[in-house]
């Protein structure tokens, strides 16, 4: 148990809500609990908010992240394209590995994958969509390794945390799940480094920083409005709880090329 502070804010309280992960990504809060992916595990792990865990299904190969599509069924993206559902049956753009994953409320499947792993030289990375019959596009590239994804103002942006870029870039969403008019949503400051992101009811991001070791809430624009300081990676964050105002952050000690101690760590915000 540790206090943090936020800005503005008098300090709070962060408890620890789950231990025994090996590399957690993919933090989500759907339909009353907390999901994840254990990358070491091979594992898409949800948590009551009691923290009593499920293996929802199991994952070969990494990255794999989820998201859910608007008919409710899970949609995972993994090291052999995007699948769907626990048996995890081919849905679209296969063949090649994807990282994050963000799903639009016309049923538009977005993924992302950098150009390199981060003790490589860096290389640029893209953003695809699978639409709803399958088809699939590459629709953005030459992004600095592309990791988190979130879609918002319902449906129209997708916001791209370019982790090795130090910001977060939008892009208009077409009807097709083509993107343009790339802009700078969030220039986040030298030695930023944003992983996964949520977005709040009120439209601003919180994203995961794992050499800064603190989740960070930022508007657009890029002003800080709370920082919440982990003591180790922060890989992956999601807003959930009863109220929607507890801040699960997936946290572990990276030493370059690996993950321990992973664990969740909970704070009300």
């Amino acid at each position: 148990m540790r206090s943090t502070g936020t800005a503005g804010l008098p300090p709070v309280t962060t408890t620890t809500f789950a231990t025994g992960i090996g590399m957690g990504e993919s933090a989500r809060w759907h339909r009353g609990r907390l999901w994840l992916c254990d990358w070491v595990a091979g594992e898409v792990l949800a948590f009551s908010p009691a923290g009593d865990r499920e293996v929802v299904t199991r994952v070969e190969g990494v990255p794999f992240s989820v998201d859910w599509l608007p008919d409710g069924r899970l949609v995972v993206c993994t090291s052999d394209g995007v699948r769907v559902g626990p048996g995890l049956e081919p849905y679209g753009a296969l063949g090649r590995p994807w990282n994050e994953i963000a799903v639009g409320p016309e049923g538009h499947v977005f993924v992302d994958m950098p150009g390199s792993m981060p003790w490589e030289d860096p290389a640029p990375g893209v953003v695809a969509v699978v639409r709803p019959d399958g088809s699939s596009d590459v629709v953005a590239g030459g992004l600095a390794f592309p990791n988190g994804l979130a879609v918002v103002d319902g449906g129209a942006t997708l916001l791209v945390a370019e982790s090795h870029a130090a910001r977060l870039t939008a892009f208009t969403v077409g009807a097709d799940g083509s993107l343009t008019d790339r802009r700078v949503w969030a220039d986040l400051g030298d030695g930023a480094a944003p992983d996964g992101i949520c977005v709040g009811t009120d439209g601003t991001v919180w994203y995961a920083d794992v050499p800064n070791a603190h989740c960070r809430r930022v508007a657009e624009g890029g002003e800080v409005l709370a920082t919440v300081p982990l003591g180790s990676g922060a890989f992956s964050c999601a807003l959930g709880g009863d109220d929607g105002r507890t801040l699960f952050a997936v946290v572990g000690d990276w030493d370059g090329h690996g993950v321990t101690n992973g664990r969740v760590l909970a704070t009300p915000v």
